[in-house]
């Protein structure tokens, strides 16, 4: 199970020119751009562990690779994702996002039901991975 997240997910593997180029396209937006990870991609998990800073007053992509890849070596096993912002509306507002790396294995996703007073269902995801303790859930 491939988990789909931000843009992109539904397509192959971006490769690195290919991130190259949304990450230009997102600085010629003026967006600044930040690159985050989790082990933990809950649908609603969105606040992933950022990769250092944003990225302000950046005009090249050069800057946001190294960032990329360095996450990419320090993190093998988490998912990695590149995140763009736009402020023009005074406040943070996601413009972009997509995924620049996932595990080898992703366990995905069960749907648990609940039955409830008066025939209510209810209904939770639960991640696999999270059945091993933070930092371990990918890998072997």
């Amino acid at each position: 199970m491939r988990l789909r997240h931000g843009a992109f997910s539904y397509l192959p593997d971006l490769t690195d020119d290919e991130i190259a180029a949304q990450v230009r396209y997102a600085l010629d937006q003026g967006w600044p751009v930040s690159v985050e990870h989790s082990d933990d991609p809950h649908p609603r998990n969105i606040y992933w562990e950022m990769w250092g800073l944003p990225m302000f007053d950046l005009t090249e992509p050069d800057g946001v690779l190294r960032e990329i890849n360095d996450c990419r070596s320090t993190f093998p096993d988490h998912y990695v994702r590149v995140m763009a912002y736009d402020a023009r509306l005074g406040r943070q507002t996601t413009a972009l996002s997509f995924l620049v790396q996932r595990p080898a294995v992703e366990p995905g996703f069960r749907l648990d039901r609940t039955e409830s007073e008066g025939r209510v269902q209810r209904y939770a995801v639960h991640s696999y991975a999270t059945e091993r303790p933070a930092g371990s859930r990918y890998g072997s």
